[in-house]
């Protein structure tokens, strides 16, 4: 029914990930946009809005916020209320605003290492200072350095948590977020969860749990960040939502955000809303193919020497340690090998490249024959 296979030619649309190496033959397997087209119903509600004709100011519809209610509780077992809700242009800017709203000029904010690489400039940017904990492999999965975590939370008044964690592709279980949630009820630390990915779960019966929905502490100290603009591959739109269940917290957030923070894009609240009505059959079928990719990556890539990958639980992101191959330039290693990938650099380990899997599978095997050629001819 949904043809993943399609590859489509994005170079004519001024695509960010096609335009670094414009004029090249390098697939471009870096930022994290997939290759897919859209959901069907997705694209018929676009078309039917611009055949409107107007694009004005625009508010979302209670349909919108009905669905998202809806969603939670279907997915999630999450019970939330309308008001919770605050409509955002993107997660970043959120992300950057609750550094702002919910710290003092030249407190400690505690994010990881490594970590999607906003996370790490975030605190920076507003004055604040990053106060490091970082991610160790256990049993065959990134998790968090609880000692660090309860050690910088002594000193911190926030926690930027990410989950399904982006570059590891970690999903927490109950009992990781609670021992998260003992440390910062413990401190007062306030968790600003980015869950962007929170639909894009490779590993069955590993169910996402939101921050917010472990207990009542939670719940009263956390900020989460949710968008549908990676799940149905419409980031482009900018339309994404923070979940505010303390009316204070919620009420500072807002307050903090007038007169900087942007609308959303009202085609983002339109796909928004039919990706949320009429999206999951695609979004299961995505799924489906995406696993398949993942497998495809983890199983080629472990075979050789000098590379190791831990398959991700969920995102469309390979966490990819290069250690062993010993290269002076990891990214221009492999774009002379015809592959663009992301430093691991970026997010806090020089070690790895970050790739993204989110393609038709031609793409993956001809990134990975690539790959794999250029390592093995070294």
């Amino acid at each position: 029914m949904f043809d993943f296979d399609q590859q489509i030619d994005r170079r004519p649309t001024r695509a960010l990930k096609w335009l670094k190496y414009e004029g090249t033959d390098i697939l471009p397997m870096w930022v994290a946009d997939t290759e897919f087209k859209a959901p069907p119903a997705v694209i018929e509600a676009l078309a039917k809005r611009v055949e409107h004709g107007i694009f004005g100011y625009s508010r979302p519809s209670p349909q919108l916020t009905e669905l998202i209610i809806q969603r939670m509780s279907d997915r999630y077992n999450w019970k939330i209320e309308a008001d919770w809700l605050v409509y955002m242009p993107g997660v970043v800017p959120a992300l950057n605003l609750a550094c702002e709203t919910f710290t003092e000029p030249n407190s400690n904010i505690i994010t990881v290492k490594p970590i999607y690489y906003p996370f790490l400039h975030a605190p920076g940017f507003h004055g604040r200072k990053a106060a490091y904990v970082d991610m160790v492999e256990v049993d065959g999965r990134w998790l968090l350095d609880l000692a660090q975590l309860e050690e910088q939370a002594k000193h911190s008044d926030l926690f930027l948590l990410c989950n399904p964690h982006n570059p590891g592709g970690t999903i927490y279980t109950e009992a990781e977020l609670l021992a998260i949630n003992e440390i910062a009820a413990r401190h007062n630390v306030i968790v600003c969860s980015d869950e962007i990915h929170c639909d894009l779960l490779l590993d069955e019966g590993k169910p996402h749990i939101p921050y917010a929905a472990l207990n009542e502490d939670a719940a009263n100290r956390s900020v989460i960040l949710m968008a549908p603009s990676k799940t149905f591959n419409i980031a482009g739109l900018c339309c994404s939502f923070a979940i505010i269940p303390n009316p204070e917290l919620r009420q500072r957030f807002t307050r903090a955000a007038r007169g900087i923070m942007a609308d959303v894009n009202l085609l983002g609240f339109v796909a928004a809303e039919a990706a949320y009505q009429d999206g999951d059959d695609w979004l299961s079928a995505q799924l489906v193919y995406l696993r398949q990719n993942r497998d495809l990556l983890v199983e080629r890539l472990n075979q050789v020497p000098g590379v190791k990958v831990l398959s991700p639980e969920a995102t469309y992101l390979a966490w990819i340690d290069i250690s062993g191959l010993d290269l002076e330039d990891p990214i221009g290693f492999f774009e002379q090998a015809g592959v663009g990938v992301s430093s691991g650099g970026q997010f806090g380990g020089s070690d790895f490249i970050r790739l993204n899997f989110g393609c038709s599978r031609a793409m993956l095997e001809e990134a990975l024959d690539r790959m794999i050629s250029a390592i093995n001819d070294r």
